[in-house]
């Protein structure tokens, strides 16, 4: 089998991004897709997208695992870190020392958090169209591998077309304003994680693993995973959704699990 060279792979992912005017467009899964796109062209770590509320509030909607996740709401909670700075002063920061205080010096406990969850440099990217930002992405190694500029150039491409996506949304749902579509995806969310849990807690396996299963059985059966997860907090789970899809490692147990 040959390989794709990298150009060509940066052309089919750009291909998958712009399918966004279908009917079916599910905006969770479409930026779930970026943040996993982000870690295979870019060669980081892990991902994190971030997107404003009605409120102009920032939220966690997708993330390329759970660790990454997690270090999203803790920057959330305390409202600080390359995604919050970058979402409010609409530029990007790239190549930030998690441990030179100089760096980040405005989020000293987020940067900390981010040490400990292994992450060594940190890169953040706004999620804009000329003046309007919508959220931002967080992109993390753990090492010291700088981002070049062809790299930075590319990470901030597919922010921007990520952008276009959910302002496309936006404009074929008339009906609908910008922020009660964005409040409408932050909202299926909640009911996503509530589900993962579910899934997570029956099967005895990681969030992570639940995910990929829940996200596979909404592709592969045509439904927007918002949906599914309604049905899986509902007790009308599909049947095929009962038991594990395959045999996964169990959850760490212990007084830390």
């Amino acid at each position: 089998m040959t390989t794709m060279s990298r150009q060509q792979q940066v052309s089919e992912v750009f291909v998958e991004l712009a399918d966004t005017l279908v009917a079916e467009f599910d905006i969770i899964d479409f930026l779930q897709r970026l943040s996993a796109r982000c870690v295979e062209l870019l060669d980081v770590t892990a991902a994190g997208i971030l997107l404003a509320d009605s409120y102009g509030t920032l939220q966690t909607i997708a993330a390329s695992d759970e660790n990454t996740r997690l270090l999203e709401l803790f920057s959330l909670q305390h409202d600080q870190g390359p995604c919050v700075e970058c979402y409010t002063r609409g530029v990007a920061r790239i190549n930030i020392d998690l441990a030179s205080y100089a760096a980040t010096a405005d989020w000293t406990q987020f940067a900390a958090r981010a040490r400990e969850a292994g992450f060594v440099t940190a890169h953040a990217f706004p999620l804009r169209l000329r003046q309007n930002v919508v959220g931002a992405m967080n992109l993390f190694r753990t090492d010291r591998e700088r981002l070049g500029a062809e790299d930075t150039a590319l990470a901030q491409a597919l922010a921007d077309v990520a952008t276009i996506g959910i302002l496309q949304q936006r404009t074929l749902e008339r009906s609908l304003t910008e922020r009660t579509q964005l409040q409408a995806a932050l909202t299926s969310r909640i009911v996503i994680e509530q589900a993962k849990g579910i899934l997570a807690e029956r099967w005895n396996t990681t969030p992570d693993h639940a995910f990929t299963a829940m996200r596979s059985y909404a592709r592969g059966h045509g439904r927007q995973i918002s949906v599914l997860a309604g049905q899986i907090i509902d007790g009308e789970a599909p049947e095929e959704l009962t038991v594990p899809p395959i045999e996964w490692p169990k959850r760490p147990q212990g007084p830390d699990a």
